[in-house]
């Protein structure tokens, strides 16, 4: 592993922090919930990219891995700082959805609404399918590798939520 690698990583995995802060400062969490947010953003984000670049992981398993990461380690820390485990892990994903596949399928459908009677059509389809069906995987390894460590530690994971109660 060079010098290089390691530095994309860590800038990957600072970048996914900033934004998992944004989306954390929405919903009004505690202050210590924020940074756990950031943690956990950016061990998910860099853990995906040193998947993808390192194994032969494609986006989708790769981002099912770090998110079965988030939803252990938000389970965890809930328990440290005693707080509900999606305050965390929700804002933590959202960094790792697929926009540019989702802005590809949109622009496909535009293409394809503008180009319908030309010899690109069929080419056009093509890639609307494709970025919509990775999308669509993308979204679906998110929420299925974010909810299993929640259903596995199912006590530890909603007990925090009646003690709040």
């Amino acid at each position: 592993m060079n010098i290089e690698f390691l530095e994309a990583v860590i800038f990957d995995g600072l970048f996914a922090a900033v934004a998992a802060i944004g989306f954390s400062v929405i919903s009004n969490p505690p202050r210590k919930a924020i940074y756990v947010s950031a943690l956990l953003a950016a061990v998910g984000h860099s853990l995906r990219f040193f998947l993808m670049r390192n194994t032969s992981l494609d986006i989708g398993m790769a981002s099912f891995f770090a998110a079965f990461a988030i939803g252990l380690l938000s389970i965890l820390f809930a328990k440290i700082i005693r707080c509900p485990a999606e305050v965390f892990s929700f804002p933590s994903l959202l960094p790792m959805i697929p926009g540019m596949y989702a802005y590809k399928t949109v622009l496909g459908l535009v293409k394809f609404m503008q180009y319908a009677n030309d010899d690109t059509s069929a080419a056009i389809m093509v890639d609307i399918f494709r970025n919509g069906i990775t999308t669509v995987f993308v979204l679906f390894a998110l929420v299925i590798g974010a909810a299993i460590p929640m259903f596995i530690f199912y006590k530890q994971s909603f007990m925090m939520t009646r003690l709040l109660k």
